[in-house]
């Protein structure tokens, strides 16, 4: 077989402790430049045919598309893989050390975090130039692969569109008590829980946290969980990632229009209606262009209508189009959150936690 996998062997508690201590929160700015990755050789040299991944999104979802490039390009592909906190604690525990070439995560913090300890090499400009700034490294280290919006899903029979908050911060309020489902250690929602810091300030972030805390959320351990159950009636709205309602409407070989359920996109720049990216980055230096190889076949037309019509992200490239039934990425109101001020998830698993909802 092309494509090998290998299994962490770190406990899940060491895991946890590492990520606490790490935080994914490096702070500076040691990434190499695109000029420097070429100037140390990132891409000079014969291939060697041979690729090793970490992967912080499950095999399930990005094992065919790693078929596929091997199958395009003759290049075998090890791969690591784990949950993208525990993928980012490890890199950063090895250091200069690790055997990995390229790093392929769930979102641009954990990118940000081993970019900051200088792990991440530059990536070829005319390759960054495929995806709009808003959603790459501003110091050409890591770019997104996909677009991941949050969403509010609600149950059609329970909410009525008259109802819809405009804001997330409405949903703290005595009329949503007991009616919204949350995934607090989900990496999505502290990662949209990071973004209102940076948008509204430590103790507005803070304050809503425990306002929601004291409102009865209904706590799932994912969002595929929120959203079944919100389709199921069991729970009136939840907080998510768009594509969720997609992955339930196949399980149960039905349109999304003939859910239960329905996506709610907060409007006017509200902080919960985030677009955060899946991403990959080239890990140390880079003796031959293979890791380069696979960057590029992601964001290739294949690559991209792979994840469009696997697991319903939105393209970054121009000339893909997003699933049918979902509004335009460009025509999203999202927050004004730079991707890149991400980084210190730490603060936020620590403000989560204080509030009690983990």
């Amino acid at each position: 077989m092309a494509r090998r996998t290998i299994r962490p062997t770190r406990t899940a508690a060491l895991v946890a402790a590492l990520a606490l201590t790490t935080g994914l929160a490096a702070c500076g700015d040691d990434g190499q430049s695109t000029t420097d990755a070429e100037e140390n050789g990132a891409t000079a040299g014969e291939s060697d045919g041979t690729l090793t991944l970490y992967s912080g999104r499950n095999e399930e979802l990005v094992g065919p598309v790693i078929d596929l490039f091997t199958e395009e390009t003759g290049i075998e592909v090890e791969v690591r893989y784990g949950g993208t906190a525990e993928m980012a604690a490890q890199l950063l525990e090895e250091g200069d050390s690790s055997p990995a070439d390229a790093f392929l995560a769930q979102d641009a913090g954990a990118l940000g975090a081993v970019s900051a300890e200088g792990m991440l090499e530059g990536i070829h400009q005319e390759t960054l130039d495929l995806v709009p700034e808003t959603y790459r490294s501003a110091d050409n280290t890591w770019v997104g692969v996909t677009g991941r919006s949050r969403v509010l899903i609600y149950n059609t029979s329970a909410v009525s569109a008259e109802e819809l908050p405009e804001s997330v911060f409405e949903l703290t309020e005595p009329d949503w008590e007991g009616r919204v489902g949350i995934a607090p250690t989900n990496a999505s929602f502290q990662a949209f829980v990071t973004a209102m810091r940076i948008q509204h300030g430590e103790d507005v972030a803070r304050q809503w946290l425990e306002d929601l805390a004291a409102n009865d959320p209904q706590i799932r351990e994912g969002n595929g969980l929120i959203v079944a159950d919100v389709n199921d009636g069991v729970v009136d709205t939840g907080l998510v990632n768009h594509y969720y309602l997609y992955e339930l409407a196949e399980e149960q070989g039905v349109t999304v229009d003939e859910m239960d359920a329905a996506h709610h996109f907060f409007p006017d720049g509200d902080t919960g209606a985030l677009v955060n990216i899946s991403g990959v980055g080239l890990v140390g230096e880079q003796p031959d262009g293979d890791a380069q190889a696979f960057v590029d076949y992601l964001l290739s037309t294949a690559g991209q209508e792979y994840f469009r019509g696997e697991t319903h992200e939105y393209p970054l490239v121009e000339g893909v189009d997003a699933e049918e039934g979902l509004p335009a990425l460009d025509d999203l109101e999202v927050p004004d959150i730079d991707l890149n001020d991400l980084e210190d998830l730490q603060t936020t698993v620590e403000m989560i936690s204080e509030a009690g909802l983990s």
